[in-house]
């Protein structure tokens, strides 16, 4: 560890704080149809909206609308995906005739860029055509962002309101998210990655000799392999920006190329890699702010930011101590980092970033159920690869998606006030209303669908021949990889182990079913405990009234994450990634 690598974390997190104001009030004035000074250009816009598609934009929904609409629009959206991924190949901005996408693939891919968790089992620039890229992919990119954004609004309208059971309209709301939050900062974001070096255009791929041809050994269609000269290169290319901006800032994390935000013509340099990391942040952060501004307690939506930093702050840590430390099997290698070089350990990634910017990245991505990546987790220590693990676990709740963190931190918020009104032995009180056991009981389903899917899925697959095919690493490194999968599936991550084989029928369906699961099963009790809480009257405070702001809060509301996700996970953490650390300090590796 350097003393350049802890700035750069401190001044990450410095940045991060000092945006969560001006972006939590913005997007405050635009879900309250407040005045602001992109009206003149968008609002006309808007307008022309509603009438080509018969939106009453006066008209409220109640949750249980608000969420049939949002089924309804993520499952046709969702089926117009597979649809343009089964006929590309007659489509046009195909330059490369790629051929159309089988249907096992064509299902994951759809289901994971409704879902927001951009789950890739492929090589887009070897699969995807341009068309599906653009129309298919970086549509849902906008479009899945702006739904877990409008959701986590009306979970914040359902604690400002009360004693009515209208959150919203669903289309009024996604339009204008779509038009005033994303649009703006993805056309200037965008513009900003090209200056930097990430590439923007529809030419077909430009094949150019080497400079210095190699020697590789090729396995032909008979399964024979010889040695064959290589003297060419294909480089790819495409409408990168356009799509890189919104990976990030939508929280999404499907890369244009297989390397995803470690490939150069995606994340070309330190200031483009930081300028990615605070696109992923961004609106997390900002809706905490969001969050107290219209619930009238702005001590409380920082006692919420508080939290998140403070578990952010512990896993980066963690990761970046584990990795800067090496691996201690490479005796007699210099692992310092030093004048002319990193140090730690460097395996799975990219030299221009190092230790500090690849464990910070990852635990970045993984904080929130972003998934892009520019290093390889599955290269990671044990440790350093439990981190982003973990992250995941504990539902991405630090900072977490756009939207997705906000609601998914609401879930543990309910949990926290009923312990602590349990403690005191009053009623538990939420911002002055009272929670009861059908809130509770809707948070609890939400953290049991996340749980039963995880674990379900991850021991039948390390038990039945079809799951364990896709292993490429024996022992705990290889529950590792299993249980990385369905974790980053069900949370809407969309990162991997990467070692794992997932592109078969029975990982293509099932990662599908828990991207599923984990984006709409999950949203339905959450919407009914912000529907529930609408209803409720507020009543004053006493001096039994548990505090949700300060420090206490803060704490109880840490306790209440890392106690839950400790006495789900920790089984599996045990016989993964720390048996694996224990057996790697014994001289064994996988």
């Amino acid at each position: 560890m350097t003393e350049n690598g802890w700035f750069q974390i401190g001044f990450f997190l410095l940045v991060i704080f000092l945006v969560t104001k001006p972006i939590g009030v913005f997007m405050t004035r635009v879900f309250n149809r407040e005045k602001t000074f992109l009206d003149p250009i968008f609002r006309p816009v808007e307008r022309l909206v509603y009438r080509l598609t018969g939106v009453d934009e006066k008209r409220e929904m109640r949750w249980t609308e608000y969420a049939v609409a949002m089924l309804l629009f993520s499952g046709v959206s969702m089926a117009v995906l597979y649809l343009i991924e089964r006929t590309q190949k007659w489509l046009p901005f195909n330059p490369q005739k790629f051929p159309n996408v089988e249907p096992g693939l064509a299902f994951g891919t759809a289901a994971s860029f409704t879902t927001n968790t951009n789950w890739q089992v492929y090589s887009g620039e070897s699969t995807m055509s341009y068309l599906t890229q653009m129309a298919g992919l970086a549509y849902h990119n906008f479009v899945s962002a702006a739904v877990g954004i409008v959701l986590a609004i009306v979970v914040i309208r359902g604690i400002a309101r009360k004693e009515t059971d209208k959150l919203g309209n669903f289309w009024v709301d996604t339009t204008r998210c779509l038009l005033w939050v994303l649009l703006p900062v993805c056309l200037v974001g965008s513009l900003f990655l090209v200056s930097e070096g990430v590439v923007q255009n529809l030419k077909p791929y430009t094949t150019v000799e080497l400079i210095q041809p190699y020697t590789a050994q090729v396995t032909g269609p008979d399964g024979k392999t010889t040695a064959q000269t290589i003297t060419q290169q294909v480089i790819a290319q495409g409408p990168v920006a356009s799509q890189e901006v919104i990976k990030e800032f939508g929280t999404n994390g499907g890369g244009f190329f297989n390397a995803n935000s470690a490939h150069p013509f995606e994340n070309p340099t330190p200031l483009a890699n930081f300028f990615e990391m605070l696109l992923i942040f961004a609106i997390p952060s900002g809706l905490t702010y969001t969050l107290g501004r219209m619930t009238g307690s702005q001590r409380h939506g920082w006692a919420v930011w508080a939290a998140m930093a403070f578990l952010f702050f512990a896993g980066v840590s963690t990761a970046y101590w584990a990795e800067a430390r090496g691996n201690p099997l490479l005796l007699g290698t210099d692992q310092r980092a030093s004048e002319v070089q990193s140090g730690g350990n460097m395996e799975g990634k990219e030299v221009r970033f190092g230790v500090a910017n690849s464990t910070l990245f990852a635990t970045v991505t993984t904080d929130a159920s972003c998934g892009a990546v520019n290093g390889m987790h599955d290269s990671f220590t044990p440790l350093g690869g439990m981190v982003p693990l973990i992250n995941i676990m504990l539902g991405e709740v630090v900072f977490g998606g756009v939207g997705a963190g906000l609601y998914g931190i609401f879930v543990f918020v309910v949990l926290a006030v009923f312990i602590a009104g349990l403690m005191v032995g009053r009623t538990p009180e939420y911002l002055g209303k009272k929670i009861e056991s059908y809130d509770v009981k809707m948070a609890m389903l939400a953290v049991l669908i996340l749980t039963c899917t995880i674990l379900i899925f991850s021991a039948i697959s390390v038990v039945k021949p079809y799951g364990t095919a896709g292993i490429t690493n024996p022992g705990p490194h290889g529950l590792s990889q299993v249980l990385y999968a369905y974790v980053s599936s069900t949370g809407n991550n969309g990162s991997a182990f990467a070692g794992i084989g997932a592109n078969t029928m029975w990982y293509n369906t099932t990662t599908a079913a828990a991207q599923l699961l984990g984006r709409f099963f999950m949203i339905i009790p959450v919407l009914a405990i912000a529907g529930s809480l609408a209803k409720k009257k507020v009543v004053p405070e006493s001096a039994g009234t548990f505090p949700v702001t300060g420090g206490l809060f803060a704490g109880l509301l840490v306790s209440t994450i890392l106690i839950v996700g400790a006495l789900t996970f920790f089984p599996a953490l045990s016989l993964g990634p720390i048996l694996e650390h224990l057996l790697m300090n014994t001289g064994k590796v996988f």
